[in-house]
């Protein structure tokens, strides 16, 4: 494509007063644009109408707008993204709202701005989306609450759905049960449970067809062209994406040495009690007798660094509901909850409290030292510290039932069996739940096209398992119809790009197919990539860990941010104006520095700021670039890391601070000192430090002096 390029800059909202625009339009000129031109308001309908205008007559096919943040305005500066390139220069939030109006340093920081983009966009091509004929067929994995639900609602949308049990018959756990707690008002009363009708439906459904008796054998490919192989000669089919909606399991009770599971008999778990309420019998083991005296030992094992360190989010109401099974087959039965904390969020506070009014005492301890023995006349003696009372307590109950808490049901079983280089399960947050971020992207696994549902998740009740299991067959649709137009899927959605790669240079180093954080890459025998655009989520931290730098995007490239950096005017004399490069995460640390700006916060005006996909997708040879131009200081943001990570690409700030810290090494050696790269971890709510560590990094640029390197 012969680039015709428009430059259009923005006088209102302060920057005309600020900056001046008839100098900023020389810039542009010295970059033989083919156009350029100022407005009062550009983002009016009169002054979007112009740039419509230029686009229509094919006198422009590329625009750079200089005027407000790229993160506002998106609907009136919407342009066909295959017809035409667009670059929005931030000259409002980025310079003339965090900078004093009128300033030469003001109006230096607006002409660089305006310089890179329009090395941006000279760099950037049409992108060619991976258009291929993908199937659109939702895969559902578990026929429990959450995957009929998932597999019911995707077929109603209207796409063909693969549901695979591997148990004879569907309904997961919740066909087991006896009862459910309170869903509907008054919230005090347990309920019957009946899947017929659900089944029923998916039985009626000409969209859905059901493997009983079936599990995964094998899983290979990406998102629209997933080819799943189920065992036993089941057979083999293609599919767009996939919910993992296989459950959880209970925690196993003979790791809990000190509550006596299976060393007596009347011992039990809260699955069993459910199982015995089912069959119609609440009895001891040990002799079959009804109990008189039962009680439930909450948090058994969970919230224990030594098991379960996290919550199961509904054990407390099964032990209320438990609790009136006992009730309800004999009034007389004298039933105790030794709990930590009673947890029933929402209306299930007025089932507790129903509950408490039919009789069932509540003694707060720490479930975790209760000692079970055995006691006289084959009842069982629990040793408590009854906290509220201060007092200790023993007891004799016939019969106890320890809450265990849930755990995953891929927990040492992949499921899947994914055929990627990274491995056949799904790589997991903490405690075992495949997720792909704890705070942005619930449902999404960190493989791409596949999502998950339900218990399999993170615990949760069965009402709330059902409507998972919608909002992650919806993820599936969004996954198949994205892929299907070639675009990426969150966090980059819509985005049409994807990684080219000069194979011939590549050296099998795999640090691209290691480090991506999606398996989009699997290798040959000789560890050569081999690339699976669909699952690829365009964060770029391939390009940037490519030591031979053979990986680049249409609109993003090693090549363009180096072109960007050098474009940047630096004084050949200190003068008391050091130049620092912000290479910033376009995530969290991007829309930080835009409410630094909202704010009218001031920092110092030698940092010109670079967005990047990922802060992860930095190449080592931009450092480079920057220090042998004479920059001074170079100042990367990127997302939090480490157990509560917020990167929307999962590691790539932790990477980009690994690769930072063998930088400094090479620095040191040199004689160059390590204190000019600097590395923060910034949350989009952490804005208001950033005019504190500019400050205190120039500062640390005057002690260092000016790079040796400039003027060279």
């Amino acid at each position: 494509m012969d680039q015709n390029i428009g430059v259009y800059l923005c006088s209102g909202c302060g920057i005309g007063d600020a900056i001046d625009l008839d100098a900023l339009s020389s810039v542009a000129e010295e970059s033989n644009v083919s156009k350029t031109m100022t407005h009062d308001c550009l983002c009016s309908a009169e002054g979007a109408q112009i740039i419509k205008d230029d686009v229509a007559s094919g006198s422009i096919n590329c625009m750079v707008i200089g005027a407000c943040s790229g993160r506002v305005k998106s609907d009136v500066f919407a342009f066909d993204p295959m017809q035409t390139i667009l670059e929005r220069v931030n000259l409002r939030e980025h310079v003339t709202w965090c900078q004093p109006a009128g300033n030469e340093d003001t109006q230096a920081m607006a002409d660089d701005y305006l310089r890179m983009g329009i090395i941006r966009v000279q760099k950037s091509t049409l992108p060619e989306p991976y258009l291929e004929a993908l199937d659109k067929t939702v895969l559902v994995v578990g026929g429990g609450v959450a995957g009929m639900q998932a597999a019911l609602d995707a077929a109603k949308a209207g796409y063909s759905v693969k549901l695979v049990e591997k148990e004879a018959e569907l309904g997961g756990h919740m066909a087991k049960w006896h009862k459910n707690t309170p869903t509907r008002p008054p919230y005090q009363d347990i309920e019957d449970i009946d899947l017929s009708s659900t089944i029923e439906q998916i039985s009626n459904s000409q969209n859905i067809e059901v493997f009983k008796n079936a599990e995964i054998e094998k899983i290979s490919g990406a998102p629209g062209m997933f080819d799943v192989t189920l065992k036993n000669g089941a057979g083999a089919y293609r599919v767009g994406s996939i919910v993992l909606a296989a459950g959880w399991k209970p925690y196993d009770a003979t790791k809990l040495e000190g509550l006596g599971f299976q060393k007596f008999p009347d011992v039990i778990t809260n699955v069993q009690v459910e199982e015995m309420a089912k069959a119609g019998s609440l009895a001891c083991p040990s002799d079959g007798s009804a109990p008189s005296v039962v009680a439930f030992v909450q948090c058994a094992g969970s919230r224990d660094p030594e098991h379960l360190p996290y919550c199961s989010a509904v054990c407390c109401r099964v032990s209320l509901k438990q609790a009136m099974y006992f009730k309800e087959q004999n009034e007389e039965t004298k039933v105790i909850v030794f709990y930590k904390d009673m947890r029933t969020p929402e209306q299930a506070e007025e089932f507790y409290k129903k509950v408490q009014k039919d009789g069932v005492i509540f003694v707060k301890t720490d479930t975790s030292k209760i000692a079970i023995s055995e006691g006289s006349e084959k009842k069982l003696t629990i040793e408590a510290l009854d906290e509220l009372l201060g007092e200790p307590i023993q007891m004799e109950t016939d019969l106890v039932v320890l809450a265990t808490g849930m755990q995953p049901a891929v927990l040492d079983d992949p499921i899947l069996n994914l055929e990627y280089r990274q491995g056949p399960a799904l790589p997991e947050l903490k405690y075992g739940f495949p997720d792909s971020h704890f705070v942005c992207f619930p449902y999404e696994t960190r493989r791409t096209g596949i999502y998950t549902a339900g218990c399999v998740r993170q615990p949760m009740t069965a009402t709330r398992s059902s409507n998972d299991g919608t909002g992650a067959a919806l993820k599936a649709i969004q996954c198949v119809e994205l892929s299907s137009q070639g675009k990426a899927v969150h966090p980059r959605a819509g985005d049409l790009s994807y990684p080219s790669l000069f194979i011939q240079r590549c050296t099998q180093c795999k640090r691209c197919t290691e480090e991506c954080p999606f398996g989009m890459y699997n290798e040959d025998v000789k560890g050569t990539p081999l690339p699976y655009p669909t699952r690829c989520r365009r964060c770029a931290i391939c390009m940037g860990s490519c030591p031979e730098r053979i990986i680049s995007f249409s609109n993003y490239s090693v090549d363009m941010i180096g072109s960007m950096i050098k474009s940047i005017s630096v004084p050949e004399d200190y003068e008391e104006k050091p130049r620092i490069i912000g290479l910033i995460c376009e995530n969290d640390a991007f829309p930080a520095v835009d409410m630094v700006g909202l704010g009218k916060l001031q920092y110092p005006p030698w940092v010109r700021f670079i967005p990047l996909r990922c802060l992860g997708s930095i190449n080592l040879v931009w450092i480079a670039d920057a220090l042998s131009k004479g920059v001074d200081g170079i100042v990367l943001f990127g997302c939090k890391f480490g157990d509560d990570y917020q990167c929307h690409f999962i590691k790539g700030s932790e990477l980009a601070d690994t690769r930072m810290s063998k930088i400094k090494e090479t620095l040191d050696r040199l004689v160059l000192e390590s204190d000019r790269i600097r590395l923060e971890q910034l949350s989009i709510d952490d804005y208001y430090r950033i005019p504190q560590i500019l400050e205190e990094f120039t500062a640390r640029l005057e002690e260092l002096g000016p790079n040796p390197y400039k003027g060279f």
